[in-house]
Protein backbone atom coordinates (compact mmCIF):
# COMPACT_ATOMS: atom_id res chain seq x y z
CA UNK A 1 0.00 0.00 0.00
CA UNK A 2 1.59 3.52 -1.02
CA UNK A 3 1.43 6.20 1.35
CA UNK A 4 0.39 9.19 0.83
CA UNK A 5 3.65 11.56 0.44
CA UNK A 6 6.01 8.68 -0.14
CA UNK A 7 7.17 7.99 -3.34
CA UNK A 8 7.13 4.25 -4.63
CA UNK A 9 11.09 2.43 -4.75
CA UNK A 10 11.87 -0.12 -6.52
CA UNK A 11 13.33 -3.03 -5.08
CA UNK A 12 17.02 -3.13 -5.45
CA UNK A 13 17.48 -6.30 -7.81
CA UNK A 14 21.24 -5.69 -8.21
CA UNK A 15 24.30 -7.37 -6.92
CA UNK A 16 24.84 -7.22 -3.32
CA UNK A 17 27.75 -4.50 -2.58
CA UNK A 18 30.71 -7.04 -1.26
CA UNK A 19 30.34 -8.95 -5.04
CA UNK A 20 30.40 -5.89 -6.86
CA UNK A 21 33.47 -4.55 -4.32
CA UNK A 22 35.31 -7.71 -5.56
CA UNK A 23 34.79 -7.23 -8.66
CA UNK A 24 35.92 -3.73 -8.86
CA UNK A 25 38.76 -4.70 -6.29
CA UNK A 26 39.93 -7.88 -9.15
CA UNK A 27 39.30 -5.32 -12.37
CA UNK A 28 41.58 -2.96 -10.74
CA UNK A 29 44.07 -5.21 -9.86
CA UNK A 30 44.31 -6.83 -13.46
CA UNK A 31 44.55 -3.29 -14.73
CA UNK A 32 47.26 -2.32 -12.97
CA UNK A 33 49.25 -5.73 -13.12
CA UNK A 34 48.76 -8.43 -15.80
CA UNK A 35 46.41 -6.46 -18.64
CA UNK A 36 49.23 -4.58 -20.19
CA UNK A 37 50.23 -8.10 -21.66
CA UNK A 38 47.43 -8.15 -23.64
CA UNK A 39 47.80 -5.07 -25.43
CA UNK A 40 47.07 -4.76 -29.63
CA UNK A 41 49.52 -2.11 -31.12
CA UNK A 42 49.54 -0.41 -27.79
CA UNK A 43 46.19 -0.59 -26.57
CA UNK A 44 44.78 -2.62 -23.87
CA UNK A 45 41.13 -2.91 -22.74
CA UNK A 46 39.97 -1.69 -19.91
CA UNK A 47 38.62 -4.09 -17.42
CA UNK A 48 37.93 -0.86 -14.57
CA UNK A 49 35.25 0.18 -17.55
CA UNK A 50 34.41 -3.28 -18.40
CA UNK A 51 32.92 -3.86 -14.64
CA UNK A 52 31.88 -0.10 -14.17
CA UNK A 53 29.38 -0.77 -17.00
CA UNK A 54 28.49 -4.19 -16.11
CA UNK A 55 27.27 -2.84 -12.52
CA UNK A 56 25.68 0.18 -14.37
CA UNK A 57 23.35 -1.65 -16.59
CA UNK A 58 21.72 -3.18 -13.53
CA UNK A 59 21.30 -1.12 -11.05
CA UNK A 60 19.52 2.96 -10.75
CA UNK A 61 21.56 5.98 -11.71
CA UNK A 62 22.30 6.82 -8.59
CA UNK A 63 24.40 3.63 -7.50
CA UNK A 64 26.09 3.41 -10.84
CA UNK A 65 27.36 6.91 -10.31
CA UNK A 66 28.33 6.12 -7.02
CA UNK A 67 30.02 3.27 -8.51
CA UNK A 68 31.36 4.62 -11.27
CA UNK A 69 33.31 7.54 -8.81
CA UNK A 70 34.63 5.38 -6.49
CA UNK A 71 36.28 3.57 -9.43
CA UNK A 72 38.07 6.81 -11.03
CA UNK A 73 38.87 7.47 -7.78
CA UNK A 74 40.83 4.48 -7.63
CA UNK A 75 41.89 5.04 -11.64
CA UNK A 76 43.14 8.81 -10.10
CA UNK A 77 45.16 7.01 -6.97
CA UNK A 78 47.19 4.85 -9.29
CA UNK A 79 47.79 7.21 -12.44
CA UNK A 80 50.56 9.75 -12.48
CA UNK A 81 49.09 13.68 -13.43
CA UNK A 82 45.50 12.86 -13.85
CA UNK A 83 44.10 14.95 -11.50
CA UNK A 84 40.42 13.97 -11.39
CA UNK A 85 40.09 13.28 -14.92
CA UNK A 86 39.37 9.73 -14.45
CA UNK A 87 36.73 10.33 -11.46
CA UNK A 88 34.93 12.89 -13.66
CA UNK A 89 34.99 10.47 -16.87
CA UNK A 90 34.24 7.11 -15.50
CA UNK A 91 31.19 8.27 -13.51
CA UNK A 92 29.84 10.18 -15.76
CA UNK A 93 29.78 7.15 -18.10
CA UNK A 94 28.82 5.10 -15.36
CA UNK A 95 25.31 7.38 -15.74
CA UNK A 96 25.69 6.99 -19.42
CA UNK A 97 25.71 3.10 -18.89
CA UNK A 98 22.62 3.70 -16.62
CA UNK A 99 20.69 5.79 -18.27
CA UNK A 100 21.29 3.24 -21.68
CA UNK A 101 20.20 0.45 -20.40
CA UNK A 102 16.69 1.10 -18.66
CA UNK A 103 14.06 -0.52 -20.16
CA UNK A 104 16.25 -3.51 -21.54
CA UNK A 105 17.39 -6.68 -20.10
CA UNK A 106 20.77 -6.47 -18.29
CA UNK A 107 22.05 -10.03 -19.47
CA UNK A 108 21.99 -9.11 -22.98
CA UNK A 109 24.94 -9.34 -24.63
CA UNK A 110 24.60 -6.93 -27.84
CA UNK A 111 23.12 -4.98 -25.60
CA UNK A 112 26.03 -4.59 -23.34
CA UNK A 113 28.74 -4.61 -25.85
CA UNK A 114 26.70 -1.63 -27.45
CA UNK A 115 26.78 0.26 -23.89
CA UNK A 116 30.75 -0.46 -22.88
CA UNK A 117 31.58 0.70 -26.94
CA UNK A 118 29.86 4.23 -26.65
CA UNK A 119 30.76 4.41 -22.47
CA UNK A 120 34.64 3.84 -23.88
CA UNK A 121 33.97 6.55 -26.62
CA UNK A 122 32.54 9.16 -23.99
CA UNK A 123 34.73 8.42 -21.38
CA UNK A 124 37.43 8.82 -23.39
CA UNK A 125 36.50 12.31 -24.69
CA UNK A 126 35.40 13.25 -21.04
CA UNK A 127 39.49 12.42 -20.30
CA UNK A 128 40.83 14.20 -23.20
CA UNK A 129 38.23 17.00 -22.49
CA UNK A 130 39.34 17.37 -18.77
CA UNK A 131 42.83 16.76 -19.17
CA UNK A 132 43.18 19.79 -21.93
CA UNK A 133 40.89 21.70 -19.23
CA UNK A 134 43.86 21.33 -17.09
CA UNK A 135 46.54 22.30 -18.97
CA UNK A 136 47.53 19.23 -21.21
CA UNK A 137 47.74 20.16 -24.80
CA UNK A 138 44.21 20.16 -26.44
CA UNK A 139 45.40 17.98 -29.08
CA UNK A 140 46.28 14.84 -27.31
CA UNK A 141 42.56 13.74 -27.43
CA UNK A 142 42.71 13.75 -31.54
CA UNK A 143 45.94 12.06 -31.42
CA UNK A 144 44.64 9.30 -29.09
CA UNK A 145 40.73 8.71 -30.60
CA UNK A 146 42.30 6.59 -33.06
CA UNK A 147 43.08 4.07 -29.98
CA UNK A 148 39.35 4.62 -28.07
CA UNK A 149 38.18 3.62 -31.17
CA UNK A 150 40.48 -0.10 -30.66
CA UNK A 151 39.77 0.27 -26.75
CA UNK A 152 36.26 0.27 -27.58
CA UNK A 153 36.45 -2.82 -29.56
CA UNK A 154 38.88 -4.58 -27.21
CA UNK A 155 35.94 -3.80 -24.39
CA UNK A 156 33.55 -5.34 -26.07
CA UNK A 157 34.91 -8.46 -26.49
CA UNK A 158 36.12 -8.39 -22.60
CA UNK A 159 32.56 -7.33 -21.54
CA UNK A 160 31.47 -10.38 -24.01
CA UNK A 161 34.07 -12.86 -22.74
CA UNK A 162 32.86 -12.16 -19.22
CA UNK A 163 28.97 -12.59 -20.20
CA UNK A 164 29.53 -16.09 -21.41
CA UNK A 165 31.90 -17.03 -19.23
CA UNK A 166 28.93 -15.83 -16.15
CA UNK A 167 26.10 -17.36 -17.61
CA UNK A 168 28.83 -21.00 -18.22
CA UNK A 169 28.55 -20.65 -14.37
CA UNK A 170 25.64 -19.15 -13.19
CA UNK A 171 23.72 -21.80 -10.78
CA UNK A 172 20.29 -19.81 -10.34
CA UNK A 173 17.17 -21.95 -10.89
CA UNK A 174 15.58 -21.54 -14.25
Amino acid sequence: MLRAGKPHVAPFVGPAWYVAAAWLAGALAVQATVVHYLAVRGVVPSCVLVVVVWYAIRVDARRAAVYGLVAGLYEDALSAGTGAAWMIATTLSALLASRLSRGFFADSIPLASAIVVLATLFRALLFWTVMALSGYPPGLGTLHFRESLLQSALNAVVIVAAMLVARRFDVSPR
